[in-house]
C-alpha cells in the first residue's frame, strides 16, 4: 500500500471513532470522552502504519510498541478522570455557546480532531515507509526521548491526581514535585513525547515533515487549547496561591522557581 493510502486509512480510522464517540454524547449529553478516544485513536493509526508500511520489520514493530504505549496510558488515564465527572467546562461552554446547533457543530469539531490526529500521526508515516532501519544509537536516543517524556508526563499527571484527591487542598493550586518547576509539566512531556519520532526518523525521506508533529502540540497546548483555558479557568476560581504561583513558575519548560 502507498504511503498516501495509508493516510487514508488511518483518517477513516480517527474519523469512525470519533463519530461513534459523538453518536454516544448524542445520549449522555458528555463530550469528554473525544479525549481519551481521540488519544487512543493515534496510537491505533501508529499500529495500522506499522501493519501497512514496508520499512524493516524491527522499524516497524518499535514504532508500534512506542505509539501504542504513550496513546493506551494517555488514554486510560483521560477515561478513568472522567469516569462518573460532568461534562469538562470547555464541552459545556461549546455546547451552550452553540445553542440549537450544538449536536452539528460538535460533530463538524469531532471530525477536525480526526483530521488532527491524522495530522500529528505523520511521523509514524514517515517511519512506517523508511528504506532502512535507524541505527542502533538513533533508536536508542529516541527510547530514551520516549522514556523520559511518558515517565514524566505520568509522573505529573500521578502527583496533579494525588494533590486533587486531598480534601484540604480544595482551592489551592498544586505546587508540589514537578508542578514546582512548571505550571504545566504534563504539556510539557506531552509535547516532548512527539519529538521521540523526530529522532527516530533521522536519515529517513521526508524526515523533515515529522518536525512538525511536536511543533503542532507544543502550538496548541501554548496558544490553544491547553494553558490559556486552564489557567483562566483558575484564575476565575481565585484559587489561593494562584497570583503568587504564576509569578513564580515557568509556564511550560521545568525550571526553578523564582525567588
Amino acid at each position: 500500500m502507498t504511503p498516501l493510502a495509508a493516510f487514508g486509512v488511518g483518517l477513516a480510522t480517527a474519523a469512525v471513532l470519533l463519530t461513534i464517540v459523538w453518536v454516544i454524547q448524542l445520549f449522555t449529553r458528555n463530550a469528554g470522552l473525544v479525549d481519551a478516544v481521540w488519544s487512543a485513536a493515534v496510537g491505533i493509526i501508529a499500529a495500522e502504519y506499522a501493519l501497512l508500511g514496508d520499512a524493516p520489520a524491527g522499524t516497524r514493530i518499535l514504532l508500534a510498541a512506542l505509539a501504542l504505549a504513550w496513546s493506551f496510558r494517555l488514554a486510560s488515564y483521560l477515561a478513568k478522570r472522567m469516569r462518573g465527572a460532568p461534562e469538562d467546562s470547555r464541552y459545556a461552554a461549546a455546547r451552550e455557546s452553540w445553542g440549537a446547533k450544538a449536536d452539528l457543530y460538535m460533530f463538524g469539531f469531532f471530525l477536525f480532531q480526526a483530521l488532527i490526529a491524522s495530522i500529528l500521526s505523520i511521523p509514524f508515516l514517515v517511519i512506517a515507509y523508511m528504506p532502512e532501519a535507524p541505527s542502533l544509537g538513533v533508536a536508542l536516543a529516541a527510547i530514551a526521548v520516549w522514556f523520559v517524556s511518558v515517565v514524566g508526563e505520568g509522573t505529573a499527571d500521578a502527583q496533579l491526581h494525588r494533590f486533587k484527591q486531598k480534601p484540604e487542598n480544595r482551592g489551592h493550586v498544586c505546587a508540589e514535585g514537578l508542578w514546582r518547576y512548571s505550571r504545566h509539566p504534563n504539556y510539557f512531556f506531552e509535547s516532548l513525547h512527539w519529538v521521540t519520532y523526530v529522532v527516530l526518523a533521522i536519515g529517513a525521506p521526508y524526515w523533515w515533515a515529522t518536525l512538525a508533529s511536536p511543533v503542532i502540540m507544543a502550538w496548541l497546548l501554548l496558544r490553544v487549547s491547553g494553558i490559556p483555558t486552564i489557567e483562566n479557568k483558575q484564575a476565575s476560581e481565585k484559587r489561593r496561591g494562584h497570583d503568587e504561583y504564576m509569578r513564580r513558575t515557568s509556564a511550560f519548560i521545568p525550571w526553578p522557581p523564582k525567588d
